[in-house]
């Protein structure tokens, strides 16, 4: 399947065509917080964002940044030939357990090493995940984790149609 036609970004916005592959990371500006079953379950100015092509932004908070007993270990894994072994979380706010809802990686391939101690969750599980004053809305299709705001445009991998990209 050949590459879509990339969106032109307006002034302040990026293009997820132009972010890099292999994913590239950097520190995030942003105040970012996530909400599950009524209660604020993280907030954090020290988050980090993964960038790669054709994907919105996932964002990963420090595991510290969580409240206590949001996380809860999880069966299961997967690999990303980038990133490395992932271990998954069931997360937990108010009265609502999200199975599977989160990952991190514990032992990060090299260059990635500054996510071994943070989180990233499933927008799609959680009430409402922010970054700034924002909320985020889920990257389409239910598989990838990225995190849509009005400051990246697409098309978005995850839409119908994009399994070749």
């Amino acid at each position: 399947m050949r590459r879509p036609r990339p969106i032109a970004p307006a002034l302040g916005q990026e293009s997820v065509w132009d972010y890099p592959g292999p994913p590239r990371v950097e520190p995030v500006a942003e105040r970012i917080t996530i909400r599950l079953g009524g209660d604020l379950i993280a907030d954090t100015r020290g988050a980090m964002r993964v960038l790669e092509t054709s994907h919105p932004p996932v964002y990963y908070l420090p595991i510290a940044d969580f409240v206590p007993g949001a996380l809860v270990d999880a069966p299961g894994g997967s690999f990303c030939e980038f990133k490395g072994a992932a271990r998954y979380f069931d997360v937990r706010g108010g009265d609502t357990l999200r199975r599977g809802a989160a990952w991190n990686y514990p032992h990060p391939a090299r260059g990635y090493e500054v996510l071994t101690d943070r989180v990233a969750v499933y927008a799609a599980q959680m009430d409402e995940c922010t970054v700034g004053d924002e909320i985020a809305v889920p990257q389409p299709g239910g598989f990838y984790g990225g995190w849509v705001t009005s400051s990246v445009v697409g098309p978005f991998k995850g839409i119908p149609g994009s399994q070749g990209w």
